[in-house]
């Protein structure tokens, strides 16, 4: 039986009556960069709260590594990142790992500290007040903090909202780096889900306090619906030509597409028979953002 780093079963909880996580079912591998997605007020907070400890369950059950995650044993293999830092603005960085490091009674501190602060490649900032440190920095800070004592589980809350491109990319490549080279499993929540394509290995989807589905990044690229992107002179009369042989074609973001469609040659020749001479084709399919909106729909109807 294949072990997972997380088990949800029938998980609830209610704050004054209304259920913020409505029993729900999460399973995340071993190994997986986990994006947990939906929109504000979803119950993602909350249950990785529920999952670190910081609330108590009204129901169900949570399980990591096998194990009840209230074991002291398991919780020790957990590290988190939720809502913020917790660090001293006028302490340094490393003053900040170390005051973490004694409260976790880890052994070794100096040499843990570098570790952590060489996955998060700040090495050079150690003595830079945390103050002054850039918001992509106080991320990275943030994962050293939850990174400290080698956890094999990691728990992150919105790690990259609000980062620049390049904060972004390093983020992407600590993360890939945790998973790939330390052995640890990431459950991350985002909104920036163009970002978490890029690094997710399955995915949960989650609305009003319940799983809508669990996928892995293999599947949803199996399912993805194929689409055919093209320019023509005249966008207008060739979106017309192709509704009346393909029907489901949109003009977006400069482009027609012809959806679940794969031949472009059949596409070429048609607009060619009826003088619209193609500028520019290509296949593509959905991302997860499109079929994050296109699965939400099918649920609201």
């Amino acid at each position: 039986m294949k072990l997972n780093a997380i088990e949800i079963r029938n998980l609830s909880k209610s704050f004054r009556g209304m259920y913020a996580v409505d029993h729900l079912n999460m399973t995340v591998p071993v190994g997986a960069i986990y994006g947990f997605i939906g929109e504000n007020g979803s119950g993602k907070s909350t249950t990785e709260k529920l999952i670190c400890g910081h609330l108590v369950k009204d129901s169900g059950k949570i399980k990591l590594f096998g194990k009840k995650h209230t074991d002291a044993g398991v919780r020790a293999r957990v590290g988190a990142l939720i809502e913020n830092t917790g660090c001293f603005p006028n302490s340094s960085v490393w003053d900040n790992l170390m005051m973490q490091a004694i409260n976790l009674g880890l052994p070794n501190r100096a040499d843990e500290i570098e570790r952590v602060l060489k996955i998060v490649r700040m090495e050079d900032s150690a003595r830079i007040k945390f103050k002054s440190c850039s918001l992509g920095m106080k991320q990275r800070i943030g994962i050293a903090m939850a990174l400290l004592g080698d956890p094999a589980l990691l728990i992150l809350d919105e790690p990259i909202n609000g980062l620049d491109t390049d904060g972004m990319r390093i983020m992407r490549e600590i993360l890939v780096d945790i998973t790939k080279n330390y052995g640890c499993t990431v459950l991350i929540s985002s909104h920036i889900l163009g970002e978490l394509e890029k690094i997710a290995t399955h995915y949960g989807i989650i609305r009003q306090g319940k799983m809508i589905q669990e996928i892995s990044a293999k599947e949803m690229d199996s399912r993805a619906r194929v689409f055919v992107s093209l320019k023509t002179k005249d966008m207008t009369g060739a979106k017309a030509v192709l509704k009346g042989r393909y029907g489901n074609v949109k003009e977006e973001d400069g482009y027609l597409r012809v959806y679940d469609v794969g031949n472009t040659e059949e596409i070429v020749e048609h607009l060619m028979k009826n003088k619209h001479p193609v500028r520019e084709i290509f296949k593509n399919k959905i991302g997860l953002e499109e079929y994050y909106v296109e699965l939400m729909s099918k649920k609201e109807a």
